[in-house]
């Protein structure tokens, strides 16, 4: 055998032959992609959602990267680690998914340029300052980087932010040092962000979504909710339904969200609520159950005291309780404090404000895995309770300094400018945010009226008592969560986001999730659940030891080649010279 292949590749045709089973493996290999995965996490494996929604597509996703050009390394790091992924996507999607990178405005003049930026702004994305070398002597210039990208489809586009759902101020500390938890964090999360664009560019189905009021709840066009509806608008068809006035609600919503009701509800408000949910409806309650607002401390203290919605049993039979105290937390946001004046002038200082909690997941739940912190205001606790064949998972807690206080309790800004006893705040991971799983049972299943059986019978409708299949229901004990602050010179901001500092949370990112969960049929989630452990390079240490390691790159393959060639000739002189 082997002196037949070797008398055809001697042969005249060897050579043919040769370079044809070269051609001929290299169009095999551009045809059929296999790679195996070795990282503990898995972290190059698609998810099976990820992979059914590539292998599905039916015409071309172009993909334009913004994130290149003349960055910092980490954030190449992250331009590389995308690249890495669009190339597993053609894996799946082959020639249906296109890619490029481009710099924003690149050879445009100033005025082109700021109208590139702007319009990249409008759809979401947004820009980091960082420092560059100009040349060689000049110093530094700065520059701002756009750290995302557009995906189109057909005529539709969405703009992916690779930082959204990460605490977004500066991304550089004093050092001009990228911060890597907010990398890593934003990494894990490519995969589910690309995916996720994808699914909404191409999937035929929209999601039919419900803002519920009647109520009290902030109406349609109320500036603190305008995020809600922006964030909701964009990602699924939304339409609002009076629970008040409606005789039920419509299986056709696939979720409906609560928002900050004020007034109680009655009996009939959460029957409708209970048979939709028995019907495979899904429920988001973001609820505020104290009379507690910012705008009240203006005159320096207020009065936090129960605020009675009448919900207590429809929430306790399906599995939790939200209670009428008030979380402190040494893990929060700041506020403006008046701490002097001089000439006449007041003089206010930033201090940190323990009842504007910065929330973080309480679990490894998709919801809010790989997630940044989350921020609240006068935010209450919530308690499991015994509720058969429902799952219980904390969504959000406080930190491990934190603790809670009975209501009525009196709030004071004087406060801030005395240093607080460390010791009562001695509880840790008090729950915010919950999210119920599985086979519901109805409150009103040995208390159903004939009045609403005459109602239910009306429409066609029949009582259930229990529901079939399993269901969803998340709650959350503060509505601020999902309300944004308005600025005097800006408008509305985006949720989540401190007007004082401009310092934006995760707030948006975890709406939308929650939502998207609640909604979507699929389980895109699971691409986010997926563990990731990035190993990057001390940056500090690099910086102070590249000269060291530049000269060992350039010198040492020089002086091993050199003994290479002295060891190859020592060898030669002593093989072939004649004793």
């Amino acid at each position: 055998m082997k002196s037949a292949i070797h008398k055809i590749l001697n042969s005249k045709a060897g050579l043919p032959l040769v370079i044809a089973l070269v051609l001929i493996i290299n169009w095999l290999a551009a045809l059929f992609h296999t790679s195996i995965d070795f990282t503990n996490e898995k972290r190059f494996t698609l998810s099976p959602a990820t992979q059914s929604i590539l292998k599905n597509l039916d015409s071309t996703v172009d993909i334009t990267l913004f994130l290149t050009g003349d960055i910092k390394s980490e954030f190449k790091k992250l331009s590389n680690s995308t690249k890495e992924l669009l190339d597993n996507f053609k894996n799946y999607g082959g020639k249906n998914i296109q890619y490029h990178f481009e710099i924003p405005g690149a050879g445009l003049d100033d005025s082109a340029k700021a109208a590139i930026f702007e319009s990249l702004i409008s759809m979401g994305l947004r820009p980091t300052n960082q420092k560059v070398q100009v040349k060689e002597g000049e110093g530094k210039d700065q520059r701002q980087v756009f750290p995302g990208a557009l995906v189109r489809y057909g005529e539709r586009s969405l703009a992916i932010d690779l930082l959204q759902g990460q605490v977004q101020k500066s991304v550089f500390n004093s050092n001009d040092i990228l911060d890597k938890k907010l990398l890593n964090s934003a990494e894990a999360l490519l995969e589910y962000k690309f995916a996720n664009a994808i699914r909404q560019l191409t999937q035929k189905q929209v999601p039919l979504v419900a803002y519920a009021y009647g109520n009290g709840e902030p109406p349609y066009g109320f500036l603190p909710v305008n995020d809600v509806f922006e964030t909701l608008g964009k990602n699924f068809i939304v339409d609002t339904i009076n629970i008040r006035s409606q005789p039920f609600i419509p299986r056709d919503f696939d979720a409906v969200v609560i928002v900050k009701p004020v007034e109680k509800f009655t009996d009939e408000d959460k029957f409708k609520l209970d048979q939709y949910v028995m019907n495979g409806g899904r429920l988001l309650f973001f609820i505020d159950v104290l009379y507690a607002e910012r705008d009240s401390l203006q005159n320096g203290e207020l009065v936090a005291y129960a605020r009675d919605l009448n919900l207590n049993d429809l929430l306790f039979r399906y599995g939790v309780r939200i209670n009428t105290d008030l979380i402190a937390d040494k893990h929060c946001d700041v506020i403006p404090v008046e701490v002097g004046s001089v000439g006449g002038q007041s003089q206010k200082q930033l201090l940190p404000w323990p009842y504007s909690p910065l929330l973080q997941p309480g679990s490894d739940n998709a919801i809010v895995k790989n997630q940044a912190d989350v921020l609240a205001q006068f935010a209450n606790s919530i308690d499991t309770v015994e509720a058969t064949g429902i799952t219980k998972t904390i969504l959000l807690a406080t930190s491990a300094n934190s603790y809670s206080m009975p209501t009525p309790a009196s709030v004071s800004l004087n406060s801030l400018q005395t240093q607080e006893d460390i010791s009562k705040y001695n509880r840790k991971n008090i729950p915010v945010a919950v999210l119920l799983e599985g086979k519901f049972s109805s409150p009103y299943a040995n208390r159903v009226s004939q009045a609403q059986l005459d109602t239910l019978k009306m429409y066609d409708l029949e009582f259930i008592k229990q529901r079939e299949t399993p269901g969803r229901i998340i709650v959350v004990s503060d509505a601020d969560i999902v309300m944004n602050q308005v600025s005097e010179a800006i408008g509305p901001l985006p949720m989540g986001t401190n007007k004082y500092t401009k310092v934006g949370y995760a707030n948006k990112d975890f709406f939308l999730t929650c939502t998207e969960y609640l909604a979507n049929k699929n389980n895109i989630l699971e691409a986010k659940a997926k563990d990731y452990t990035l190993r990057l390079l001390d940056v500090q240490k690099v910086e102070e030891e590249r000269s060291f390691w530049q000269i060992i790159n350039i010198l040492l393959p020089i002086a091993l080649v050199c003994l290479f060639g002295l060891i190859y000739q020592w060898w030669r002189k002593r093989k072939y010279t004649i004793k």
